[in-house]
Order: structure tokens, then C-alpha cells, then sequence
């Protein structure tokens, strides 16, 4: 079986990008039916020491659709932390989506070997494309994307395991 890095990245980005857009959506259809807003899940964080709902939900989009950008030119670095409110966040996933399909099977593939360095501050750690995508970028967007996930949990969304796994890739 070949395996390939378009295979770990942009059909894993797909499947947890259309999920964080379902457990978004359901969070949303929560605070509605409870007579609340959504944008009051802005702020909210698991823990003091831990970034809010928004940055997570920016930071999956960014370790997915922004690390194959990054991948592409060659650095990647924290993400610009907008002040979009709920519907906002909504839209960034569903821009994410919609631009994982501007990246093909060759063009991913040709990415190995490439170098990216990843700068933050007067920081810069060193990778190839590969290496990057799948030891720095795949882990921090599957973190973000539990986060979100959790966060919306926390505040009682009804949310389970299915919907964070979303359509898994089965043998037909």
C-alpha cells in the first residue's frame, strides 16, 4: 500500500475540518435553544493558563489550511489571532475547507524534502515539509480541534465522540 503525504494531511485536515464545522454548528443550535449567544463561548477557557475558544478554533484552520500555505512558501509561524465572533469562526472553517481543495494530490507530495522553518519571535526551528506537516502542524491542529470540541462540552453542548471523529474514511 503507498501511502502519502497528501493522504496524512489534506484528507485528515478534511475529515476534522467538516467535524469542527458540525460540533461549531451544534454549539451554536445549543445556545440559541437555551435563549443565549453563541459569542459568549468567546473567552472561554478550560484552564487560566490555556488560550480561549476563538484562538482555538483560529488555530485549527491555521494547523491545517495555513500549514499547507506555510509548507508551501516555505515558513509558518503563531497565528494572527482575529476578533472574529461566533459566526465569524464558522466561516474561517468553512474557508479552510473550501481552500484544502486548491492543494492536489502532486502538488502535496511534491512538498517532501522542501524546508520550513517555523519562526516565533526571535525563535526559528528548522524542518523539511514532511516533518513539519506531520510532527508540528498535524499535532497541534488535532489539539485544537479536541480543545474546541471540549470547551463546547464543558458548556454543555451535546456533543459526542462521533462528532468529533466526523466521516471516517471506510473501505467500501
Amino acid at each position: 500500500m503507498s501511502f502519502s503525504l497528501y493522504d496524512a494531511t489534506v484528507q485528515t485536515f478534511h475529515q476534522i475540518l467538516s467535524s469542527t464545522e458540525v460540533v461549531l454548528a451544534k454549539g451554536k443550535e445549543h445556545y440559541q435553544k437555551a435563549g443565549g449567544n453563541a459569542d459568549e463561548v468567546l473567552d472561554v477557557q478550560l484552564i487560566e493558563d490555556m488560550l480561549p475558544f476563538r484562538f482555538q478554533v483560529i488555530s485549527v484552520a491555521h494547523h491545517s489550511l495555513g500549514a499547507l500555505k506555510g509548507a508551501t512558501s516555505g515558513e509558518f509561524g503563531p497565528p494572527q489571532v482575529a476578533q472574529l465572533d461566533y459566526s465569524g469562526l464558522q466561516g474561517l472553517i468553512q474557508e479552510s475547507l473550501r481552500g484544502l481543495d486548491e492543494f492536489s494530490k502532486d502538488s502535496v507530495n511534491g512538498l517532501e524534502g522542501r524546508r520550513v522553518t517555523f519562526k516565533m519571535g526571535g525563535m526559528e526551528i528548522p524542518f523539511n515539509a514532511e516533518d513539519f506537516l506531520l510532527s508540528f502542524s498535524l499535532p497541534n491542529f488535532y489539539f485544537h480541534a479536541t480543545t474546541t470540541y471540549d470547551i463546547l462540552r464543558m458548556k454543555g453542548v451535546q456533543l459526542g465522540k462521533r462528532d468529533f471523529l466526523g466521516r471516517l474514511r471506510i473501505d467500501r
